[in-house]
């Protein structure tokens, strides 16, 4: 696959060969809709995104392959949409949808009206969604964890043993602002900030895709969920939604933009997907816990992959796969993401597990994903560049 092609079909390599392109037509939500409506709405004629790397720049139009597109369906953040903190097989899903089908998700800010008008930010600008949440905090189904997630999203026919693909079709700013925070037992630094906290609303040029960090200071922006993921094993009940893990979850990627596709491993019937924790941007590591941190709206396609299995999550953009290693200890997550790696490149290329590793050696990034959620990421991005032929 050429990285360097200006049509892009991505997932022809994990989608085990399939490489019809755009099949289904996906949808937009009908405007009129209610917040948290879940109706489906007629399909149109756009089949494509455009892919931005975080990184260099690079843009890509991406097709996306088969399966075609059932339904779309809108969810919007309530009081009776949301999960707040958790990630959990007991999860009462809002949602039900088929493989195939696409969801139209908004997801809010990690930062409370009250924090951002403490920060700055004029009253009237606070979503009347967030204050909708914040209001009914006492009726929600409490964390252990903070991230207020939509969902959760149940898919017809996942269950323990597959995969879910999650396509990400469109990310975009839902508001024009953003906040980044620290506290004094926060972050990666905290001895060097020692009974400090700090907040700043990040301005957002939605047009121009720009954070006004400050005079002089302007931060492209590259909108990704920071959280998404489904329900963990039952036997590990509810779990915090601040750790990502096997599961997928608060991974802060800031690869997964619009054009990319995450697969998470899934490990009980339904899925039970969950979208949240909106970044405009963010640098790798996260070091202070916050990136910029806003609502987004989404397009996702939902597809169950009975023909994959993985114990980790593992994503794929136009130009790279991602292996992806979550541990407590940083050495023990890097060792892991590149033994991700090195199996990737066995299942998807057919390489034996030496020259994978070499190739790995010679030729991927090893990123830290982030330093700052209780347990660490490391991610390793492999380039396509790379193949100049199609794999077996």
């Amino acid at each position: 696959m050429n990285a360097r092609a200006t049509l892009v079909t991505i997932g022809t390599i994990f989608l085990g060969g399939v490489s019809a392109l755009g099949c289904g037509a996906p949808s937009s939500v009908n405007g009129g809709a209610p917040a948290g409506s879940v109706a489906p709405t007629p399909l149109s004629s756009s089949a494509s995104t455009m892919f931005v790397a975080p990184t260099t720049g690079q843009a890509l139009r991406v097709d996306w392959p088969a399966p075609a597109v059932g339904h779309t369906y809108s969810l919007m953040p309530t009081p009776s949409t949301v999960a707040w903190g958790w990630y959990d097989a007991a999860g009462k899903p809002v949602l039900t949808m088929n493989s195939g089908d696409e969801v139209v998700v908004r997801a809010l800010s990690t930062c409370s009206p009250t924090s951002l008008v403490r920060a700055g930010l004029d009253s009237s600008r606070v979503e009347q969604l967030a204050r909708d949440i914040y209001a009914a905090r006492s009726t929600i189904k409490p964390g252990p964890g903070g991230h207020i997630l939509t969902g959760p999203i149940y898919v017809e026919g996942a269950d323990s043993g597959d995969v879910l693909e999650v396509r990400f079709k469109s990310i975009k700013p839902a508001i024009d602002y953003a906040c980044n925070s620290f506290g004094p037992r926060s972050g990666f630094l905290p001895e060097d900030f020692p009974g400090e906290s700090h907040s700043k609303i990040i301005e957002l040029d939605t047009v121009n895709m720009i954070g006004h960090f400050a005079n002089g200071i302007n931060i492209p922006l590259h909108p990704f969920f920071g959280s998404v993921g489904d329900a963990p094993p039952a036997s590990m009940g509810r779990v915090n939604s601040a750790p990502p893990g096997i599961h997928a979850g608060n991974l802060d990627n800031k690869e997964l933009v619009a054009g990319t596709t995450l697969y998470i491993p899934v490990w009980t019937r339904g899925a039970l997907l969950e979208i949240g924790d909106g970044h405009a941007g963010q640098g790798n590591g996260e070091v202070d816990i916050t990136a910029m941190e806003t609502s987004l709206i989404g397009r996702l396609q939902l597809v169950v992959r009975k023909d994959m299995h993985l114990s980790w999550p593992r994503a794929e953009t136009p130009t790279h796969y991602i292996a992806m290693g979550i541990d407590k200890d940083l050495e023990q997550a890097t060792k892991l993401a590149v033994r991700q790696a090195i199996e990737l490149l066995v299942q998807v290329k057919g390489m034996s597990r030496e020259d994978a590793y070499q190739l790995v050696s010679v030729s991927s990034d090893v990123d830290v994903t982030q330093l700052v959620d209780g347990t660490v990421g490391v991610h390793v991005m492999i380039p396509k560049a790379i193949f100049t032929r199609q794999n077996r």
